[in-house]
C-alpha cells in the first residue's frame, strides 16, 4: 500500500504522515508513506487544500488532519 501525503510538508501534514502510518499499523497493513510537496502535482490529484491524503491512487481526504482512527476506517 502506498500512501500519500500532500501538501508543503507543513505541521498539518506531518500530522496526518504520522496518523497514517499509525493507522496502517493498527490495519497490519505495510505501508510507505510518501510526501508529495509539488503543487503542480497536488493539483492534478484535484486536490486544492492540503494536507491531502491519497491511497493506492485514490484521494481519500483533503484539507484536514484526519486522525489515525478515521484514517483506518478508510483503510
Amino acid at each position: 500500500m502506498i500512501i500519500k501525503i500532500l501538501g508543503s510538508g507543513c505541521k498539518k501534514c506531518v500530522t496526518l504522515a504520522e496518523n497514517a502510518q499509525a493507522a496502517a499499523v493498527a490495519a497490519g497493513k505495510q505501508a510507505q508513506i510518501v510526501k508529495i510537496t509539488d503543487f503542480a502535482e497536488i493539483a492534478a490529484y484535484g486536490v486544492m487544500s492540503t494536507p491531502g491524503l491519497v491511497v493506492d491512487e485514490k484521494v481519500l481526504s483533503a484539507g484536514k488532519v484526519l486522525s489515525a482512527e478515521e484514517i483506518g476506517r478508510l483503510l
